[in-house]
C-alpha cells in the first residue's frame, strides 16, 4: 500500500517540473481540472516536497540484526548493524524494469538478515544471490523474502520481478465502477488522456479478451512505459440531433494509450480517465 500510494497518490500531486501542485487526485476529468501555482496558502506543496525528501526513509527499515528493503530503486545506504558499518548499493530501473541489483559492503564480514519485499502485483519473482539461485518459496514470509548468511564485501543480491500487466476491478458496492476496469502495470496505475486517444474517453471501451502491450518511450514525459491495446470507440457522427434511439451507437475500433497516472496534465489541457468502460 505505501508503494502504491507514493507512485500513485503522492507524486501525482507534483508537475513533472515541480512547479505546480494538485490539492486532490481525480479519477476522472473534462478537461477543467489542472494543477495549482503555488499561492497565497501554500500548506500541501511543502508537506509534498518533505516527502520526496525524505524518501530514502521509507526505502529501509533496521533491526538490531537485520536489514530490510521495502522500495526498490537506484540507492546507497549506509547503516550500522551490531555496532559495525555496513553499505548497500542498490541498481535498478524500477519502476519501468523489475531488475534490481543489491550489492553489500561491509569492512569485515558479519552475519545478519537481509529482508526483500516481494510486491503482492508481482506474479512472478527470481531471486540469486552471488549468482545462485534461492527457493523463493522456501524463504519467504509475510511478503518479504529473508535471507540470513554472513555477508562480504562483494555479496550480490539479484531480485528480477515480472512487470506484469493487470486489469483491476472495483468492489461492486462502489456504483461508478461497475463495467469498468482500470489498468496497471507492477505498482503503477495507468489513465487515458484525451492528448492521445482523442475527446469523447467516455465513448471508448475496452474488451475484457483485449491484448495488453506495454511500450518504453524514454523521449515521452521524462522517459516511461505505457500500454496500449484494441478498444472501440462509440461513433457519433451519425447520430444527429437525436436524444435518443431504438438502435445502439455503431462503433469503430481504435488503439488506446495509457500513461502512468503520476504523469497526467502535463502536456495539452484535455480529458483524463482512469476507470475505462469493459465492452
Amino acid at each position: 500500500m505505501m508503494e502504491r500510494s507514493l507512485y500513485n497518490g503522492s507524486i501525482s500531486g507534483l508537475s513533472l517540473d515541480g512547479s505546480l501542485f494538485f490539492y486532490e487526485n481525480p479519477l476522472e476529468s473534462r478537461g477543467g481540472h489542472h494543477r495549482w501555482k503555488w499561492h497565497r496558502c501554500p500548506c500541501c506543496p511543502p508537506n509534498i516536497g518533505r516527502m520526496v525528501a525524505s524518501i530514502g526513509s521509507y526505502f529501509y527499515g533496521l533491526a538490531d540484526d537485520a536489514l530490510a528493503v521495502h522500495l526498490y530503486g537506484d540507492s546507497t545506504a549506509r547503516f550500522e548493524i551490531a555496532g559495525r558499518p555496513v553499505s548497500l548499493v542498490q541498481t535498478s530501473n524500477y519502476p519501468w524494469d523489475g531488475a534490481v541489483a543489491i550489492e553489500i559492503e561491509a569492512e569485515t564480514p558479519i552475519a545478519f538478515t537481509l529482508h526483500l519485499r516481494i510486491p503482492a502485483w508481482c506474479r512472478q519473482a527470481a531471486l540469486r544471490v552471488n549468482g545462485k539461485m534461492v527457493d523463493l518459496d522456501a524463504v519467504t514470509i509475510d511478503g518479504y523474502a529473508a535471507i540470513r548468511r554472513e555477508w562480504r564485501r562483494g555479496d550480490r543480491v539479484e531480485l528480477d520481478l515480472e512487470m506484469s500487466m493487470a486489469r483491476l476491478f472495483a468492489n461492486p458496492q462502489v456504483r461508478q465502477d461497475i463495467g469498468r476496469v482500470a489498468l496497471a502495470r507492477g505498482p503503477l496505475i495507468y489513465c487515458v488522456e484525451e492528448t492521445d486517444n482523442g475527446a469523447g474517453l467516455h465513448r471508448i471501451a475496452l474488451p475484457r479478451e483485449a491484448r495488453l502491450e506495454a511500450h518504453p518511450e524514454p523521449n515521452l514525459l521524462g522517459g516511461i512505459v505505457t500500454l496500449s491495446a484494441i478498444g472501440s470507440r462509440a461513433e457519433t457522427e451519425n447520430w444527429g440531433s437525436d436524444l435518443y434511439r431504438s438502435e445502439p451507437p455503431a462503433t469503430e475500433e481504435t488503439t488506446l494509450k495509457a500513461v502512468p497516472y503520476f504523469a497526467w496534465d502535463n502536456r495539452d489541457p484535455g480529458e483524463m480517465l482512469v476507470w475505462l468502460r469493459e465492452g
